[in-house]
């Protein structure tokens, strides 16, 4: 298989595109998803239940769709990155990055010596079991993209050091986790809120760089937008399924 030429220099050109979470772990909705035509597709392997064989499925499946999969690893752990690239990935979510150190050190995971210190073997799937391993590992540093996440007031002070290492691609804002430690969880209009998003957005701009989020409601989209978020998301393949059974259910017991 081959990197995607284009998505990473869409991504630092600031054009606008599009995903969703998939956080059920199944390959089936990763295609469904795939089909729909959202650009990227963020398979949640850190709140998700799958495991490595449900990542490589799922893996799979986006495959055979125009979307680019990009993985949200549990933690900023080297083996977990390199699982995950080794298996596909285009690129890779790392969580609660708080500071430059922290974004350093996932970037010099996601690329191989001398860039970095990733681990080299050429008979993985990213590399076409070997047919393409030579290709693979001169384009790798430039096609796969790191996804910082910004999660806490801490993260969102270091934005800017953060957004400053070479190979962090897209500052991306968790507004969960973020709302929560600020004692309003998912309070998206809350002021210090507001404020955070938008140094973000700046610090990114400002380096170069993208600002991504997940949207909460349809209302949001066009407020980030504004504030110069271009990596965005809303919705979830295990919020969409929950949905519409709901609305099955009410169709059913309507009188």
């Amino acid at each position: 298989m081959s990197l995607p030429e284009h998505f990473r220099r869409q991504v630092l050109a600031g054009d606008y595109l599009v995903g969703a979470f998939l956080n059920l772990g199944s390959s089936l909705t990763a295609e469904m998803a795939g089909r729909c035509g959202f650009d990227w597709l963020l398979l949640d392997h850190e709140h998700g239940p799958g495991g490595e064989e449900t990542l490589l499925h799922q893996l799979q499946a986006v495959a055979a769709t125009p979307a680019v999969p990009i993985v949200r690893i549990a933690h900023n752990e080297e083996v977990r990155i390199k699982r995950a690239l080794d298996m596909g990935a285009a690129g890779i979510m790392v969580p609660y990055v708080n500071s430059a150190a922290e974004a350093r050190a996932a970037v010099q995971a996601m690329r191989y010596p001398p860039r970095g210190i990733r681990g080299v073997a050429k008979s993985t799937r990213a590399a076409s079991f070997g047919a393409e391993f030579d290709t693979y590992y001169a384009q790798a540093h430039e096609r796969l993209v790191t996804v910082i996440q910004i999660e806490t007031p801490e993260a969102a002070r270091n934005a800017e050091a953060i957004a400053a290492i070479d190979g962090v691609d897209v500052l991306f804002v968790g507004p969960v986790d973020f709302t929560t430690h600020l004692g309003v969880p998912g309070n998206f209009e809350d002021s210090r809120f507001a404020e955070a998003r938008r140094s973000v957005a700046k610090a990114a701009r400002n380096a170069g760089k993208a600002a991504g989020i997940l949207t909460l409601a349809p209302a949001h989209i066009p407020l980030v937008r504004s504030e110069g978020y271009t990596v965005v998301t809303f919705g979830s393949d295990g919020g969409s399924v929950s949905q519409g059974l709901r609305q099955s259910l009410a169709a059913l017991r309507a009188p």
